[in-house]
Formats: structure tokens, sequence, C-alpha cells
């Protein structure tokens, strides 16, 4: 069988992190005086922090703010995010037993998220499995975030393998498509705020990451069989 390897998501994939993700959301949103629903923060749960700002600003009908607001006040959702991660760190369940399998099965690993380098830190250390990856790709490294592929294709330069030859998991519509479009096949996790509906684009949905072993991710990579 030829190399494989085997691109994750954090948010929502690794680590259940969708309730925390929303609370910060909404507590920023109503610092701003903005509107969020329920149904706002799942459009956009998965995408970069910066087109989101600007989203909750159009959604009101109000001028987005400058880029270095914009920023400013990314960091401050993050921040607020952060501290309540450390508080109670939620590892989806399922999470490293599926990493240890897949190493001790030979693939090549790497975290492919949209997140800031300083979440991606947190959440490796919470998961307490960081030297299990062999590429860490976070959304400082590329221009353009999920749905666009960049973050992907990153990620499989960096474990020196052909997009032919990785598969991504992912929990969200942007990352599937982000995907499909690097080249990959792809397997949605329905986790917390998703539905099969939502996530059928997918070569393959589950509802835990218990239902995933190395043999069956293979069986998705036509390159596994050549």
């Amino acid at each position: 069988m030829s190399a494989l390897g085997a691109i994750f998501d954090l948010d929502g994939t690794l680590v259940d992190t969708c309730a925390l993700h929303e609370r910060a959301w909404a507590n920023l949103a109503h610092t701003l005086g903005l509107p969020m629903s329920r149904a706002f923060f799942l459009e956009h749960f998965g995408r970069r922090n910066e087109p989101i700002i600007a989203a909750l600003h159009e959604r009101a009908l109000r001028e987005p703010p400058a880029a270095g607001r914009i920023h400013e006040l990314a960091e401050r959702k993050e921040e607020e995010f952060r501290a309540m991660l450390a508080a109670s760190f939620p590892a989806m369940p399922g999470a490293h037993s599926l990493l240890q399998a897949l190493r001790d099965a030979r693939w090549r690993l790497a975290i492919g998220s949209s997140a800031p380098p300083t979440n991606v830190d947190a959440h490796l250390h919470g998961l307490g499995c960081a030297d299990l990856f062999d590429a860490v790709v976070t959304g400082a490294c590329v221009t353009r975030g999920k749905p666009d592929p960049d973050v992907f294709l990153l990620a499989a330069e960096r474990l020196r393998m052909q997009p032919s030859a990785c598969v991504v998991i992912e929990d969200a519509a942007p990352g599937i498509e982000a995907a499909h479009r690097a080249g990959m096949r792809c397997v949605a996790l329905c986790s917390e705020g998703h539905t099969h509906t939502e996530l059928a684009a997918a070569d393959l949905v589950v509802d835990s990451l218990g239902e995933l072993t190395p043999e069956r991710l293979a069986a998705l990579v036509p390159s596994a069989h050549a």
C-alpha cells in the first residue's frame, strides 16, 4: 500500500469547541451592540475571523471596521476563547485513539486549521499529542482560508505527499469544499451544530471519530490501492 496522509481540522473535529466559540462570538457581538443568531454562528463556523467579523457588521447593515480594528476584535474574541478552553479542555471522544492508530499504521499526519497559531498551540497542548503530527498549518500560514484549498495544499506539501494521497477529516462545509478543491477525499464528522444534510458533500459522514480506522480511511484514497 502506498504512503498515505491524514490532514485534520481542529475545531469541531479533534476538539469539541463549538459551544465555546459560540459563547465567545456572542459575547463579542454583545459588546459591539450587534445581533448574532445561532444560525449566523453555524453558517460561519470554520471560517477565518476576519470575514466573520465583516459579515457580522454587514448583517446588521453596518460598515465593517478597518483591517486593524478587525484584527483587534478577532484577538479579543480568541483570548476569551482560549481562557474558556484552558478552564475545561473538551477533547473530542476518540481523537487520541484514532491519531495513535494512524501513526501505528505508518500514516503521515498533519493539522490543517483556519485557527490562529496561538489557538492551534493551545489545542495541541490540551490534546497532548503534538508529537504525533508531521506538519502543522494554521490560519496564519495562508492568505486565503477555507473554502479555498490553500491550507490543505500546504499541509500536503509539508508532508511531502501528493494531494491525491491525502484524506481530510473535517466538520464543516467550507472545509469539505476546500478538501475537494485540493484534490483530496474528505471525511466529515457530524459534531455539534452540524447535520448530515449540511455535510452530505463529504465522501463519508460519521457521527464519531470512533467509527474511523486506518483501514476505513485508506479505502477512500485511490492511491492506497495502486
